[in-house]
């Protein structure tokens, strides 16, 4: 918001027509004479929708902060468009307008608010002291004293729970290390997000992505193999949903703020709205949350429906993170996320599909070989309802968790349970989470018959069974990190872009080479031939920095004996193998996981490379 002060001798005006936007008033509104005043001149803009509130927290807190100084008799609130040109909607200017004027009241002090949306004509004397004439530009951040007295309010509490009991964080002990970094790291003791985390070294060396100079910060470009993983990736959540009884939809990524719903729910993602400068108030979807609501929103639903499930993926979701947060796979300003969302007729049946979210959530790090830490965070008024099934469901997990008890509930959500990964630099990568929403069903209307012949408001879960796509990859190659010096780095062998490489020690082996090539692929595994000139060593070195999974060499005692020796990746042996041992090895490690093909030339030694 920008404000201009002027303590002035007398504020006079005169109105004269009205705008489009004007609000309606009396005929005593339309003329006014204030003496001894402190005229406030306010343009509300764009960026005050995201929080109004601690607009008009600060407002009011600089306004008496002036008048305590001018002492002034009157103070009014002189809406004046002229001071930016990047507004805000009508409503929320008038919204602010008229919450400052009553928290203006309450503290006691004479204040007045000139109409909003008509042309005015207006004299004002100004006094001409140095506190006379005062710019301001308010925003909804918290000054340093704020926050302390935020810090002295009630906090969230941290324990462990594990085999129905809660025991203080530190008293537990923690046999598992990445449980105890996370449980640091929530309690602000843990590693800083400093520091850059040794995928972003990865993906470019594997040829995945990149950064794209010529975009925004937090856009990543994406090379055949980083997109074809993502494919994978995609395939594999929507074949988890469609198990679920998810119905797949597809929705906009623009939404328009004048929606009052739609400007509600955004504002709790505050500043990482990430908005676009055109005559509309347009924002880029965080998540896909708006599109779901709108569609169930819009279609007729009875208890019968319920659960009613719709399933997302959306490429991209945008969040405005801050330039210095945004970091490789782990913080982008675009990103892929599955959104799953169900809508649930009571609470009893938003449980059960909340245990059954979770069950897929941990099948993802059994599926995609990442460990995961959790955190389960209730308030304190949902944990005392409904403590034991909250235990049921940490049990499922088979390790000790993190638990959050918040004094009050502060989200759209009363209850979830995030999945994290954490890091080589010991930081949380979030990843799978699912959260029962008691907020949207009421703020996007939506609603369902009952069976008592009366509407309802559904509850709502939100999941993403694996987090944003991003950020799964991310954890895989941070799990390499890790691991590197207990064994050789690789993919899940379903993820991994080659899948087997053969080399030929010469020209006049390629010719058999293509035909094994096309056997295997026939078998829906991804293979190619390096025909390059390299000698053999080279060629494995090759194939190794690639991490693929299965390389095996072709020359004049394997064209006769139709045996290859398998170099396997996993387990660093050298496995004599037939075709088809080693098609049979491979399909039974892909065994109900998504396939594609191979998106680069068969031949390793005609492809481009990106870097």
């Amino acid at each position: 918001m920008r404000v201009l002060i002027i303590h002035s001798d007398y504020l006079k005006y005169n109105v004269k027509n009205k705008t489009s936007m004007a609000e309606e008033i009396s005929e005593s509104q339309k003329n006014g004479l204030f003496n001894e005043s402190l005229v406030v001149f306010t343009a509300v803009e764009k960026k005050d929708e995201i929080n109004p509130k601690g607009i008009v927290k600060n407002l009011v807190k600089e306004i008496i902060k002036t008048n305590d100084q001018v002492k002034a008799e009157n103070i009014v609130l002189y809406p004046y468009a002229h001071l930016s040109n990047s507004l805000s909607s009508p409503e929320t200017a008038i919204n602010i307008l008229k919450d400052t004027e009553e928290a203006i009241k309450e503290k006691g002090l004479e204040v007045n608010r000139v109409p909003f949306g008509w042309y005015k004509a207006f004299e004002i004397s100004c006094k001409g002291h140095p506190l006379s004439e005062l710019s301001r530009t308010i925003t909804a951040e918290e000054d340093e004293e704020d926050e302390e007295k935020d810090e002295k309010g009630p906090k969230s509490k941290f324990y462990i729970m594990y085999n129905d009991e809660i025991i203080d964080t530190d008293k537990f002990n923690y046999e598992n290390e990445d449980l105890e970094k996370l449980t640091q790291y929530e309690l602000g003791k843990g590693s800083s997000d400093e520091g850059e985390p040794p995928h972003v070294k990865i993906m470019r060396e594997k040829e995945l992505c990149d950064y794209e100079s010529a975009s925004d910060v937090g856009n990543l470009k994406w090379y055949p193999k980083g997109r074809l993983i993502r494919d994978l990736l995609s395939d594999y959540v929507y074949n988890l949903v469609l198990d679920q009884g998810a119905m797949p939809i597809e929705t906009p990524i623009f939404y328009d703020l004048s929606n009052p719903a739609i400007r509600e729910h955004a504002a709790k993602f505050g500043e990482r709205q990430y908005r676009t400068n055109t005559k509309k108030d347009l924002m880029l979807r965080f998540a896909c949350c708006f599109g779901a609501f709108r569609v169930l929103g819009d279609s007729f639903l009875t208890w019968k429906n319920l659960p009613a499930k719709v399933y997302e993926l959306s490429t991209y979701s945008f969040r405005y993170e801050k330039r210095g947060e945004v970091v490789g796979l782990k913080r982008l300003r675009a990103f892929t996320m599955p959104d799953f969302h169900s809508f649930c007729a009571d609470m009893d049946s938003t449980l059960e599909e909340f245990e059954k979210q979770t069950e897929m959530c941990i099948q993802t790090g059994y599926d995609l070989d990442v460990n995961y830490e959790v955190i389960f965070r209730a308030t304190k008024e949902f944990f005392d309802q409904h403590k034991e099934w909250m235990f049921k469901t940490a049990a499922k997990t088979g390790k000790p968790m993190l638990l959050e008890i918040l004094p009050e509930r502060k989200h759209y959500w009363s209850c979830k349970i995030d999945f994290a990964a954490i890091d080589y630099l010991g930081r949380p990568i979030e990843n799978p989470t699912v959260q029962i929403d008691v907020e949207s069903g009421k703020r996007f209307d939506i609603n369902y018959l009952g069976e008592d012949g009366q509407e309802h408001h559904p509850t709502i879960l939100h999941c993403s069974p694996t987090g944003s796509i991003e950020r799964v990859i991310c954890s895989l190659l941070e799990k390499t990190a890790k691991e590197i010096n207990e064994k050789s780095p690789m993919l899940p062998t379903w993820l991994a872009p080659t899948q087997v490489r053969i080399l030929p020690i010469s020209d006049k082996h390629v010719e058999y080479a293509d035909k094994l090539a096309d056997k295997i692929s026939e078998n829906n595994i991804r293979v190619d031939i390096d025909n390059s000139e390299d000698r053999i060593g080279k060629k494995i070195r090759n194939a190794s920095k690639e991490w693929i999974p299965y390389i095996f060499v072709i020359g004049d005692k394997e064209l006769e004996s139709e045996t290859f020796s398998v170099t396997v990746r996993e387990s660093g042996e050298k496995v004599d193998m037939n075709l088809n041992d080693l098609i049979n090895e491979i399909n039974s490690k892909n065994k109900g996981l998504p396939y594609r093909r191979l998106p680069l030339q068969r031949y390793v030694n005609n492809r481009i490379r990106f870097n």
